[in-house]
């Protein structure tokens, strides 16, 4: 089999299970994989999904981010600050899936309207008859049925 493009990401992956001091079973194991699986992403074999780098960067405490850009799955000049602000969206609790799609396809539609949309890597682009054209104190979505205040 040849070898993809993920070497890169295999050999950074193999560093940080040995500085961690797992063996490839125990990491395979704390992140949900195979062991061949694992054993395949390390060698350069298999590109896993981000959901894979994600569950394998949880495993090791390190920044999914870094396995994201080491994998091209994010452009390494990307802005921190837009990965930021997708992570923190995507990690809210108290949201649903819907919500969390609605709010990073807004967020995409300001980034664009300033210069700074990321569609190329085809994540969340609103169509043309989703953008948010309304107008200052109006809120998007004022049909739906959710809490509107935080814990507190």
């Amino acid at each position: 089999m040849a070898s993809l493009n993920v070497g890169n990401l295999g050999e950074y992956l193999r560093e940080q299970r040995r500085s961690a001091q797992l063996s490839l079973r125990q990491l395979a194991d704390a992140a949900g994989v195979s062991n061949p699986y694992l054993s395949q992403i390390e060698r350069g074999l298999r590109k896993p999904s981000a959901e894979v780098l994600q569950q394998v960067a949880k495993a090791l405490r390190i920044s999914a981010e870094t396995l994201y850009v080491r994998a091209g799955i994010l452009d390494a000049e990307r802005d921190r600050s837009e990965v930021e602000t997708r992570a923190a969206v995507l990690a809210d609790p108290l949201l649903t899936g819907r919500q969390k799609q609605v709010l990073l396809q807004i967020y995409e539609s300001f980034r664009k309207e300033n210069g700074f949309g990321s569609s190329e890597d085809g994540e969340v682009t609103p169509k043309e008859s989703e953008s948010v054209d309304a107008p200052a104190g109006d809120t998007a979505g004022d049909s739906d049925s959710g809490p509107r205040r935080t814990a507190g």
